[in-house]
């Protein structure tokens, strides 16, 4: 029996020892796990901080990514740069759709509404679409009507980030009959993944030009 509790006291760390030695043992053993916590939630801290930084660098990169479009025979400063296209490139565009939506006859009109189509947000395809199948349908009615339409150069195109006011004139050749009429035809759009998108086409403020 005797030997027994000798082995237990043997084997006890805190035999013989103060009270206030368990007592700092316990202090210190806690004081470390608290500097371990510490020091975890600072690593989880500096790596959400990590992440975060690498987010906005990622965010500007692709802000900042330039994607340039040079159609064959063109030349000049044609690029989209995160989602704002350059002048050069928003004046090229505005000349294919004033050419494409504004100058055509009945042998053309088909073919270039279709071209016209392909550059149209899904979100505006039906309603342009239906506008321009109402002038094909007014072309197989009038046969001999056509229609061309110029840029002013007498008047400025003013454009923002998302619509360019085009100053034109136009022109209506039926039977012989020939009219102008002048006004401003507004292009809605979208830029979307570096692409430009056609939302809307508007001719405002038309007159028949009596000179």
């Amino acid at each position: 029996m005797f030997g027994r509790s000798s082995t237990r006291e043997a084997s006890d760390p805190l035999l013989e020892k103060p009270a206030s030695f368990g007592i700092h043992r316990y202090l210190q053993g806690s004081s470390n796990l608290f500097e371990e916590n510490r020091l975890l939630k600072f690593s989880i801290a500096g790596l959400f901080g990590i992440t975060a930084v690498l987010g906005i660098a990622l965010y500007t990169t692709a802000q900042n990514q330039r994607t340039v479009v040079v159609p064959f025979g063109a030349g000049g400063d044609l690029y989209v740069t995160g989602g704002t296209p350059s002048p050069a490139y928003l004046r090229t565009m505005m000349r294919n759709i004033v050419a494409l939506s504004g100058t055509y006859s009945a042998l053309s009109a088909d073919r270039q509404f279709q071209e016209l189509l392909s550059i149209v947000h899904p979100t505006a395809y039906n309603g342009i679409r239906d506008s321009l199948n109402a002038i094909l349908d007014e072309l197989a009615n009038n046969p001999t009507l056509s229609i061309a339409t110029y840029i002013r150069p007498d008047q400025p195109v003013t454009w923002t980030d998302r619509q360019i006011l085009v100053p034109v004139e136009k022109v209506r050749v039926i039977g012989g009959v020939i009219r102008k009429f002048r006004g401003n035809l507004r292009i809605r759009y979208t830029i979307d993944a570096g692409r430009f998108w056609l939302l809307s086409l508007t001719e405002e403020n038309f007159d028949a030009d009596l000179r």
